[in-house]
C-alpha cells in the first residue's frame, strides 16, 4: 500500500469539496497468487498480460463520487501513453485493448477496486500508471506507480501458451534444473539452480532489456517489438554474451581464469545476473555454453517464456553449411588442429515454447535458442528461435539459422589420416553427431532423451525452402571459418594452432588436404574392419582399459601395423599433446576375428587428466603391403571420486533456519595426495567459500568441512564442493547437492 503523489492542482474546486486520491493499495500477495508471480519480486507489482489484476483506490475525507466524477486510468511505456476510462460492468471489452472496470460489489464510501486487464499482446516491461479524476470542467492527476507485465503461458491466447499445468509448472515455476556433460559413454550430471525467485533478479533481466541494442536505438520501437516472444527470445540471447552489447557474460575456452570465475564453478544463474546488474551492466568472466543457456534459462522463465535447457552430446559446428566436419589425423592416430569445424563432445543450448506465426502452425512449439557466441545471425551474436520441428524434418529455409543448427545434430564427420601432405586415408561416420539429445525430465532429476524429436529414424533430405516471412535472414550462410577454428566467438588467429600441428602440415592449408582425399576410398578395399571400444567406465585412479578389435574378411593373411594414440582434449574439439601411445606389428589370418587389449596405467595419465577431463584415442591399422590406412576412434570422460554431502535434518530445509552440512572426501588412491584442498560454497545457502586442507591425505584418509548453512531466499539451492591436490593439474572431483528451501 502506498501513497500517491498528486500531479497537478484543480484550481476550479475548494478544498472542502474536493475528492482526492490519498492510497494505492496494489493487492500484491492476491494478484501474485492470481498471476502465478509469487516470489519474482519484493519491490514490483508483477501481473501477466491478458490476465485482470485488481487495485484499490482510497480516497481523502470526501469519497469518491462516479455521478460526477470519472476516473481514468493512464498507461505509459516510452513516450507512448493509453487512456483507459474505468467503467461499471460485468465483462470486459474489446480483449486487444487497455480496459478497466469496476464490480458493483467493490463500492465503498471511502475506496474502490478497479480490475484492470492489458491486451494479450503487450510488450514485456515496467509500465507506469496514473489516475485521473475528472468532472465536467476538472482534472487531477495523481501517479499511482508502476508494475511490471509478463508474458502468459497460462493464457490461450497468448503465443507462449502451455497447456499442461505439470509442463508450466517444469518450465516456469521450477528454479532448478540439471545439466548434463561429458560423452555418450559416460554422462555426469550436476544441478543448477535457475534462481529466478532470488532477490534482484526479475530486476537484472528487466534491466538486459533496457540496455540492449535496440532499445537504445529506439526505445519506442523496440517497446512496440517486445509483445512478439520471437523478438523477445533474439534480444535476449543476444544480450547473453557481451560479444555486441553490454550483455552478461564474456566466455572464454581456454587459457587462465584467474581475473574472472573459472566456468565449472558457477551453478547458479543468480550470482551471475546480481553480479552483471550492480556492476552497471560490466561482463562477467566467464562462461561456456552450459553457463550461458542457463543463464538464457533464467531470463526467459523469469519473463513468462516456457524454458528448457538442453544437451547435444557430439555437437558439430558447422560453420560452412555444407553438413559435414572434417577431422584429421596423423598416421599414428594424433589428432590435429587443422579442421575450419569442429565436434564438441557436448554443446548446451536453451529451448523456448512459442508459437510461430511468421512460419505457420506447422512449426509451433519449441524452437531452439542458443546464446552462446559462434557465428552471427543478421549481424550479431545469436542464434534462433529455430523450430525442432524444422530442423527434424530438414526444412533448412526456416527461420533463424536452421542450417547451422540442423548440422549441429546431424552431420557427418568425415576423419581424414595424413601423412606427408598426402591423405591416406578415409572414413565417414553419419552416426556419431548428434547421439545423445538430453533434457531434464518433468518432475524428475532423470534425463529425457530428446534425440528421436531432433533426428528422424530415416534420414531425409534437406529442404531449404519453406512459407516464412521473417523479420530479417541470416546473413552469414556463406561465411567461412578459419581453417583453426574452434567453432567458439569466431574464428582462432593461426598463431593459436598447437607447435606440432603447424609443423607436421608444413603450413599445408586444410582444403589443399581435402582436394587430395576427394576420390579416396571409405577404408580399405581389400576387406579389413576395425573397431575402437573402451572397457567400462574410466575413473581417476584406476586403469585406462581399451579393445581393438580387428576383423579380416578377405581369403589372405595380412600384415598390418597398429599405432594406438591417447590425447587429452577440450570438450570443444580442441586436442592437445598425446601422453601416451603405442604400436605393434601384427599378423592375422585369413577370416580371423582379432580382439588386442591396452591398457593405460594410472602413472602414465595422472600427470594430464583430472576428473571429467575428456580423452581421445584414436587406432589407425595401416596394411604394410598396400599402404592403404583405416582409423577408429573414440572419446570418453574420466570420472571423479565422489566427495559425500549430507545435510542434517535431510535435504529440505526451512527459510533462515540454520542447519549444518557436513562435507567429505576419502582418498581411494594408492598413494598420499599431497596439498589436498576441499571447498564448499553455495549460493543463497553460504558467503563466500570454505575450505579445509591437509598437507598430507594418505590412501584411505578422509578430508572433511563442517559449514552451517541459512537460506535467504525461498526455492531451490545448489551446495557444490570440489577437491583438488598438487599431484594433480586441476580439480580431481566435484559434487553438487540440491537443497530445497521451504517458507514454513
Amino acid at each position: 500500500m502506498d501513497c500517491v503523489q498528486q500531479k497537478t492542482h484543480d484550481p476550479y474546486a475548494t478544498v472542502e469539496s474536493r475528492c482526492q486520491l490519498k492510497l494505492v493499495n496494489y493487492e500484491a500477495p492476491e494478484n501474485h497468487i492470481s498471476h502465478e508471480t509469487e516470489g519474482l519480486s519484493r519491490k514490483h507489482l508483477v501481473v501477466r498480460r491478458g490476465e485482470p489484476f485488481k487495485i484499490t483506490l482510497m480516497f481523502g475525507d470526501r469519497p469518491w463520487n462516479p455521478h460526477i466524477e470519472s476516473l481514468v486510468l493512464e498507461v505509459w511505456l516510452g513516450d507512448v501513453s493509453e487512456n483507459i476510462r474505468v467503467q461499471f460492468s460485468d465483462e470486459w471489452s474489446d480483449p486487444l485493448r487497455w480496459s478497466a472496470k469496476i464490480y458493483r460489489s467493490d463500492m465503498h464510501p471511502q475506496s474502490v477496486t478497479v480490475h484492470i486487464c492489458s491486451p494479450v499482446l503487450s510488450a514485456v516491461a515496467l509500465y507506469k500508471l496514473l489516475l485521473h479524476i475528472e468532472t465536467r470542467r476538472t482534472r487531477r492527476s495523481y501517479l499511482v506507480g508502476t508494475f511490471v507485465l509478463l508474458c502468459n503461458p497460462w493464457l490461450k491466447d497468448d503465443p507462449v501458451y502451455m497447456p499442461l499445468g505439470v509442463q508450466t509448472q517444469e518450465y516456469i515455476k521450477s528454479d532448478y534444473g540439471m545439466l548434463y556433460m561429458g560423452t555418450p559413454l559416460n554422462i555426469s550430471s550436476q544441478p543448477w539452480s535457475f534462481g529466478q525467485y532470488e532477490p534482484g533478479v526479475l530486476e537484472a533481466c528487466l534491466q538486459l532489456l533496457q540496455v540492449s541494442p535496440q532499445h537504445l536505438r529506439d526505445k519506442n520501437e523496440d517497446y512496440a517489438l517486445r509483445a512478439d516472444p520471437v523478438y523477445l527470445s533474439r534480444t535476449l540471447c543476444a544480450m547473453v554474451n557481451c560479444n555486441d552489447d553490454l550483455g552478461i557474460l564474456m566466455g572464454k575456452w581456454q587459457g587462465s581464469y584467474k581475473d574472472g570465475v573459472k566456468p565449472t564453478e558457477w551453478s547458479s544463474s543468480a550470482d551471475i545476473l546480481h553480479q552483471w546488474f550492480t556492476s552497471s551492466c560490466k561482463p562477467v568472466r566467464y562462461g561456456q555454453c552450459w553457463v550461458f543457456a542457463s543463464v538464457l534459462c533464467t531470463v526467459m522463465r523469469v519473463l513468462g517464456i516456457p524454458s528448457r535447457v538442453v544437451t547435444v552430446f557430439n555437437a558439430a559446428h558447422d560453420g560452412d553449411g555444407s553438413l559435414s566436419v572434417e577431422e584429421y589425423y596423423t598416421s599414428t592416430g594424433e589428432k590435429l588442429n587443422l579442421s575450419k569445424d569442429s565436434v564438441w563432445n557436448f554443446h548446451v543450448w536453451v529451448e523456448c515454447w512459442m508459437r510461430r506465426p511468421d512460419l505457420g502452425s506447422g512449426f509451433d512449439g519449441w524452437q531452439v535458442v542458443d546464446p552462446t557466441p559462434q557465428e552471427k545471425s543478421a549481424g550479431i551474436y545469436c542464434c534462433g528461435p529455430c523450430p525442432v520441428v524444422a530442423i527434424q524434418q530438414r526444412y533448412l529455409g526456416a527461420f533463424y539459422d536452421t542450417g547451422f543448427i540442423s548440422a549441429s545434430v546431424d552431420a557427418d564427420i568425415i576423419r581424414l589420416i595424413v601423412n606427408d601432405g598426402l591423405v591416406v586415408g578415409r572414413t565417414v561416420d553419419t552416426e556419431a553427431v548428434g547421439q545423445l539429445i538430453y533434457t531434464k525430465s518433468i518432475g524428475s532429476d532423470r534425463p529425457e532423451n530428446l534425440t528421436a524429436v531432433y533426428k528422424s529414424k530415416k534420414r531425409v533430405q534437406p529442404t531449404r525452402a519453406v512459407r516464412c516471412t521473417p523479420r530479417s535472414e541470416r546473413q552469414t550462410d556463406t561465411v567461412m571459418m578459419n581453417m583453426c577454428s574452434v567453432a567458439v566467438g569466431g574464428p582462432m588467429q593461426s598463431s593459436q594452432l598447437q607447435d606440432g600441428a603447424v609443423a607436421y602440415c608444413s603450413s599445408m592449408q586444410s582444403s589443399q588436404l581435402q582436394d587430395g582425399a576427394a576420390g579416396f576410398p571409405e577404408g580399405l578395399s581389400q576387406g579389413l574392419e576395425v573397431s575402437l571400444n573402451i572397457d567400462g567406465v574410466p575413473s581417476v585412479g584406476n586403469s585406462i582399459v581399451m579393445c581393438v578389435t580387428l576383423t579380416n574378411q578377405s581369403s589372405s593373411p595380412r600384415v598390418v601395423m597398429e599405432h594406438l594414440n591417447a590425447q587429452v582434449k577440450e570438450f570443444n574439439g580442441s586436442p592437445q599433446e598425446s601422453f601416451w601411445k603405442t604400436h605393434k606389428k601384427i599378423h592375422i589370418k585369413a577370416g580371423e576375428v582379432l580382439k588386442l587389449k591396452h591398457t593405460i596405467p594410472t602413472s602414465e595419465y595422472e600427470a594430464y587428466l583430472a576428473g571429467d577431463d575428456i580423452v581421445n584415442v584414436a587406432v589407425v591399422i595401416k596394411d604394410l603391403k598396400t599402404n592403404e590406412s583405416i582409423l577408429a576412434a573414440q572419446e570418453f570422460n574420466i570420472s571423479s571420486p565422489q566427495i559425500a554431502i549430507e545435510i542434517d535434518g535431510g535435504d529440505t530445509i526451512k527459510l533462515k533456519d540454520e542447519h549444518t552440512a557436513q562435507v567429505s572426501f576419502i582418498n581411494t588412491f594408492p598413494k598420499t595426495l599431497n596439498g589436498a584442498v576441499l571447498t564448499v560454497e553455495g549460493s543463497g545457502l553460504l558467503k563466500g567459500k570454505h575450505q579445509a586442507s591437509l598437507v598430507f591425505l594418505k590412501p584411505g584418509e578422509k578430508i572433511e568441512k563442517q559449514v552451517s548453512i541459512v537460506a535467504s531466499s525461498p526455492g531451490t539451492k545448489v551446495l557444490m564442493a570440489t577437491f583438488s591436490h598438487s599431484n594433480s593439474p586441476g580439480v580431481v572431483s566435484r559434487n553438487f547437492h540440491r537443497v530445497s528451501v521451504m517458507t514454513d
